[in-house]
């Protein structure tokens, strides 16, 4: 599933009625691990902050503890893993910002990185999952996961992945839903909003990787 996206940059949020303006500088791709921006609702309206992307980031995990992917929730288990289950529970659903997500397709014969978006809009958002950590100066940190659902019938999403594998996709938000979404406070309500969005509003074409290296802070 997606494990890299290029986040909506700073000017962009307003789009989304947020400022980023208030926030650190973040990365120009997203990976895992990385902080990105996230909005949620916060006493009755949409706010935008940093959280690292991954339920449980590195620095979280136990040492002891062999380290596992929490970058994509799927929708048929989240309300019952572990990673995720609280959380979901108490309905800390958020929304990613983004410009494009990127994933693999086999039809040449081998893997090729794609970028997918939409056709009429620069920016859009995906059903997502955050939960707090308390720090030891008092702080409060912030990580997330992105809600995955299954794609074997989309159109589009269902050429990407390798063969044979199950076909999923993110859950791309319409503008005219955020609200409801970030407000939901029933999990199973708020699991019939996670639905595929039309492929032929997406777009989707072959792109280089730039290099992590390269991947330098938005502003610098």
């Amino acid at each position: 599933m997606c494990v890299n996206y290029t986040p909506t940059r700073k000017e962009q949020l307003a789009h989304f009625n947020v400022s980023g303006q208030h926030l650190d500088d973040y990365k120009l791709e997203t990976w895992q691990d990385y902080s990105a921006p996230i909005i949620r609702h916060h006493c009755g309206k949409p706010e935008v902050l940093l959280a690292a992307y991954s339920m449980i980031p590195k620095s979280k995990m136990p040492p002891d503890v062999k380290r596992f992917s929490t970058m994509n929730a799927r929708a048929e288990t989240i309300g019952q893993l572990r990673s995720y289950a609280k959380p979901w529970r108490e309905s800390k659903l958020c929304l990613v910002p983004m410009q494009h997500f990127y994933e693999p397709c086999y039809e040449s014969g081998k893997a090729e990185r794609w970028e997918i978006g939409l056709k009429h809009e620069d920016d859009f958002a995906v059903a997502a999952l955050y939960r707090e950590w308390p720090e030891e100066n008092g702080a409060v940190s912030y990580s997330f996961t992105q809600i995955t659902i299954n794609a074997d019938e989309h159109t589009l999403m269902k050429r990407m992945h390798r063969p044979g594998d199950e076909k999923r996709s993110l859950v791309i938000v319409p503008r005219s839903d955020y609200d409801e979404w970030l407000s939901c406070t029933d999990p199973e309500f708020a699991r019939t909003l996670l639905q595929l969005y039309p492929a032929e509003l997406m777009q989707a074409h072959p792109v280089q990787r730039i290099k992590k290296s390269e991947s330098a802070s938005l502003f610098d």
